[in-house]
């Protein structure tokens, strides 16, 4: 489905990676383009949520530069809304939009914003938090909480890799429950993940068939019990392929509850949102998304 774009909401997060130094020129290919843009003031103190609705009425589409976490913040104003988003990968690892298939150089990005095909994505919830990649609970939650801003806009996605090797020697397993299909399944696991898109935690993958529009939230469950075996892992984690080891769970659904012994923190897309019981679903065709046409981009 075609949706010519003539007035846009644009919203850059000046605090991505390369959101300061690239808004001019994105402001500039897409005006170029035939774009009018409204843009909100600088001391603006709204939330990308309240803005995408004050706008509203006003506009087409909703256009955002940044990475996971920005897009993060401006999903519950499009979908409210029922506003395209067009995206501008602009941060650190810049998954939804590698899931997607948009490439990361600006012109590029900016020129499948204004061929105007959208395409439909599904988004997860988890305790009323919405999530475009993947939210998780054990080690990329602790992950995610060492992983300081300054370190991701300095060493980018490398800064992933550095802060779990500090991570790794200490990652202990820890009980929870699997609460599914009206099943309740006791586990000892280390991490446990639930993916909407297929990218992840700087190129990371959730399920190796994964796409955003399937339907379907993909869940696996590491239950491993030495750091080593997180290490053996890594390949497989890269490409999807863990559910190939007899210790990692793997299963697809629609909704899920995970239960711990003690609180544990919730970590979607990369924000660390509160602490667990987490229960998860599925949001299918949530939002309208400027992308290209067909599958998910390898």
């Amino acid at each position: 489905m075609s949706h010519p774009l003539k007035t846009a909401l644009l919203l850059i997060n000046p605090r991505s990676r390369k959101g300061r130094a690239a808004a001019s020129r994105a402001r500039t290919l897409l005006t170029q383009a035939g774009i009018t843009l409204l843009q909100p003031a600088e001391e603006e103190s709204r939330s990308y949520r309240e803005l995408i609705a004050a706008y509203a009425h006003r506009i087409d589409a909703v256009i955002v530069g940044g990475g996971d976490g920005t897009l993060n913040a401006a999903a519950p104003g499009v979908m409210q809304t029922g506003l395209p988003l067009g995206i501008l990968p602009l941060g650190t690892a810049n998954d939804f939009a590698r899931t997607l298939g948009i490439p990361a150089t600006l012109e590029q990005a900016v020129q499948i914003i204004t061929d105007g095909q959208l395409r439909a994505v599904d988004l997860g919830e988890v305790n009323q938090h919405l999530f475009l990649n993947v939210s998780s609970i054990g080690f990329s939650a602790e992950l995610a909480r060492n992983l300081t801003a300054e370190s991701k806009k300095r060493w980018g996605v490398g800064g992933y890799a550095l802060a779990a090797l500090r991570l790794l020697r200490q990652s202990r397993p820890f009980s929870a429950t699997l609460i599914h299909e009206e099943q309740r399944t006791p586990i000892r696991t280390v991490q446990v993940s639930v993916g909407n898109g297929r990218f992840y935690g700087g190129g990371m993958t959730v399920e190796a068939r994964a796409a955003p529009d399937d339907g379907l939230l993909d869940v696996y469950s590491l239950e491993v019990r030495h750091s080593w075996q997180l290490i053996a892992l890594l390949p497989f984690l890269r490409w999807g392929t863990q559910g190939r080891w007899r210790n990692v769970r793997t299963f697809s659904t629609t909704a899920l509850t995970i239960e711990t012994r003690r609180p544990h923190y919730i970590n979607a897309d990369g924000e660390i949102i509160g602490q667990t019981p987490a229960h998860f679903r599925l949001i299918a065709g949530a939002i309208q998304v400027y992308a290209p046409a067909g599958p998910t981009a390898e």
